[in-house]
């Protein structure tokens, strides 16, 4: 429990870290960190009813580690460590290009959040039960966002 706790700090801290935007008007390098507060207890909402849109640079990279993790699930071999390495590189993707603002990206870091520190955990301890969890995280997904 303390390393998945550990985990959701660091990434709560990559966040903090990764999804930066830049001002149109400053011409200088200097990047703007927004500022996330996020509960482990907060449930994600629909956007009155629909799935939330998310940004079509940052669905690439969710597109990818769901199709990642569909294959898996297809092939005999277990090599956990491929698949987690997979789903490390598609996380880094997403929060590098992290375009979103307002509602939806707030609703998105309430799937994401815990989902990195899944992915973290998988990497780790490389179980059937948390690739179970990680298959589970994407039909969970696929309710609240398109």
């Amino acid at each position: 429990m303390l390393k998945i706790k550990i985990a959701l700090l660091a990434t709560i801290s990559l966040f903090l870290f990764s999804c930066n935007t830049k001002s149109k008007e400053e011409k200088t390098t200097e990047i703007k960190t927004e500022e996330h507060k996020h509960s482990e207890s907060e449930t994600i909402q629909l956007n009155e009813g629909k799935k939330w849109k998310v940004d079509d640079n940052m669905i690439l990279h969710i597109r990818n580690m769901e199709k990642d993790v569909a294959n898996f699930s297809k092939e005999s071999d277990t090599n956990y460590s491929l698949l987690a390495d997979k789903l490390k590189t598609n996380i880094d993707l997403l929060t590098s290009n992290c375009t979103m603002k307002g509602e939806a990206h707030d609703e998105l870091h309430k799937w994401l959040v815990p989902y990195i520190a899944l992915v973290d955990s998988f990497s780790k301890e490389k179980s059937a039960n948390q690739f179970t969890e990680i298959q589970h995280s994407f039909k969970t997904f696929n309710q609240y966002f398109q």
